[in-house]
């Protein structure tokens, strides 16, 4: 099992259904979101990766979804701003 480690420190189960939706968020359409999860979850799992923090998942779906559709990646930007008040990805780099 794979652990997302939460940004107050809480841990829960990586959820394939969670970054499907997070995905459909920003306007994507269904196959768009199924793809890249389906990526993510195959990358964590040939790596053998227990745990990965937030903050890593979020750039790794953003990466991901500026290469489908810029807009998608912008809405996404729009959306932790707005209402999550997160950091851009700009600022995850740091």
């Amino acid at each position: 099992m794979i652990e997302v480690i939460k940004r107050d420190g809480r841990r829960e189960p990586f959820v394939y259904e969670k970054v499907v939706v997070s995905i459909l968020k920003t306007g994507a359409d269904i196959d768009v979101a199924r793809k890249i999860a389906k990526i993510i979850e195959g990358e964590l799992l040939a790596k053998n990766v227990k745990e990965i923090t937030a903050k890593e998942l979020t750039k790794r779906i953003l990466e991901l979804l500026k290469k489908e559709n810029e807009e998608w990646y912008k809405n996404w930007i729009i959306f932790d701003r707005a209402v999550k008040r997160r950091k851009t990805e700009e600022e995850l780099k740091e």
